[in-house]
């Protein structure tokens, strides 16, 4: 049995309860949008391990016959409201929710995709340059600061190709640095802001499942891919093969860093020299697969399913 947890506006939690449905592996979702009315959660830790089990609609599951997890603990904004709360307690509500599965979840011997103690690397992204470097991979020169004058100097040290970026997990969109942004340089006094210097070439998202990659070639005139629709920028993507030895470097660094399965940005230099940015604890891999028809929600599923 495999348990997903969630909620079904989650385009990835979509994904994976109908790849599981097609493949025909039993699972349970644990809708968070229906806790705690229409399903429940009793569990607790002995000797032999966890006990317990977990119960919804579709009748109730035994944690020991838990064979996978896919979770994710994403906000919801919008939808029904529950009438016997105010929105505040359904936030305190949501927030219960989710650590009282963290906390189930991690201590499950069973495959987790992911374990939240795994993910904490992505809080820091200077950390996960250090790691990146640990593992073989070329970072690119990095500043983070709130003083305006040490932007200017690493702006003009780096020829002034440089781009900006938040230094936390939370999604920012990266920009370049442009001369008119020097104006209102002084904004970084009130908040810690990475600059990085631009590395000329080709972005590849590479998955890593398990032992399994599959690397996307990414092509745009957007800093940055993701939102090239936003700026009516092209963006192509095709499937790649990447060397082994870079293969290697993403299968260890997500071992090293107690995941099944990451996104990694990397990019590929005119001279085949790859630069690593960032590696992603809970990869939306929707778009990836879409748009190159690789099989990794097959290879997610695979794993949780334990064969």
């Amino acid at each position: 049995m495999i348990l997903v947890a969630g909620i079904m506006a989650d385009g990835l939690i979509e994904l994976m309860c109908a790849r599981l449905e097609h493949m025909g592996y039993p699972y349970m979702f644990l809708d968070e949008l229906r806790f705690p009315g229409d399903f429940h959660a009793t569990w607790s830790i002995e000797n032999k391990g966890i006990t317990g089990y977990v119960e919804g609609p579709r009748g109730r599951v035994n944690l020991r016959d838990v064979t996978g997890i896919y979770a994710r603990y994403v906000r919801h904004r919008g939808g029904p409201q529950r009438d016997d709360c105010s929105p505040h307690e359904e936030e305190i509500i949501s927030a219960e929710y989710q650590a009282s599965l963290m906390y189930l979840f991690d201590a499950m011997d069973c495959v987790v995709v992911n374990r939240v103690r795994a993910s904490t690397s992505n809080d820091s992204k200077l950390y996960q340059s250090q790691l990146a470097s640990s593992f073989g991979f070329l970072t690119p020169r990095t500043l983070v600061t709130t003083i305006p004058e040490k932007v200017e100097s690493f702006y003009e040290a780096c020829g002034r190709k440089v781009i900006y970026k938040s230094v936390s997990s939370v999604r920012s969109i990266v920009r370049r640095l442009e001369n008119a942004d020097l104006a209102r340089l002084d904004s970084v006094r009130h908040c810690p802001t990475q600059f990085q210097e631009w590395v000329e070439g080709v972005d590849i998202r590479v998955h890593v499942v398990g032992r399994e990659i599959f690397a996307t070639e990414l092509v745009s005139e957007a800093c940055d891919y993701r939102y090239a629709g936003r700026s009516g920028d092209s963006l192509s993507a095709r499937a790649i093969d990447i060397p082994d030895k870079v293969a290697e470097s993403c299968i260890a660094m997500t071992k090293d860093a107690g995941l099944l399965v990451a996104g990694i940005d990397l990019r590929r230099t005119p001279d085949n020299r790859y630069y690593c940015f960032e590696m992603n604890p809970s990869p939306g891999f929707l778009f990836y697969e879409r748009a190159t028809g690789q099989p990794i929600s097959e290879a997610v599923a695979k794993l949780l399913r334990n064969v």
